[in-house]
């Protein structure tokens, strides 16, 4: 799948089939996840892969809307320290991990993490030493569902020059 294509189909999954996601696919779309654009190149992310059920069911149990993660065949944490610009390098590498995942036939969700009440728990459960924030959490495995939510068109999101020029 091109980088195009992936980008216009990625969809939110919640439902995973049984089986797990080999090691090799987690190891490629983290390795897509860290050549994200951080600003200052400072680069300040860590990425804690989960495939332990035990593990899964923990996490789940700690979020507030991440009750999936515990059916998924893996979830990702990222992690940013504590820089000034930790949410958006935190999230251009999330974005990265999302599309690669697709690419290659995965299915994912982003769960919130930053500002969560559920974050310093995460962090702990997952020996995080002081210094980092979580930024998301991704449930990742084979789809069980094929979402297929609409996305607010071109036109109504597209403004040139200023904003509510449309032409």
């Amino acid at each position: 799948m091109d980088a195009l294509q992936a980008l216009r189909t990625r969809r939110s999954v919640r439902r995973y089939e049984d089986k797990p996601v080999p090691r090799e696919l987690l190891k490629e779309i983290v390795d897509c996840a860290r050549l994200a654009a951080s600003g200052r190149n400072e680069q300040p992310w860590e990425f804690v892969v989960v495939t332990e059920k035990a593990d899964l069911q923990a996490l789940a149990d700690l979020t507030d809307h991440g009750k999936h993660i515990a059916t998924a065949g893996a979830c990702v944490a990222v992690f940013c320290r504590d820089t000034t610009y930790y949410i958006e390098d935190g999230s251009a590498a999330t974005q990265n991990l999302l599309v690669a995942a697709h690419a290659l036939g995965l299915g994912t969700c982003w769960i919130a993490g930053d500002k969560k009440a559920y974050a310093k728990p995460v962090a702990s459960y997952l020996d995080v030493p002081e210094g980092y924030k979580l930024v998301a959490l991704v449930s990742v495995g084979y789809p069980a569902e094929t979402p297929t939510k609409d996305k607010r068109p071109l036109e109504e999101v597209l403004h040139w020059g200023r904003f509510g020029r449309r032409a």
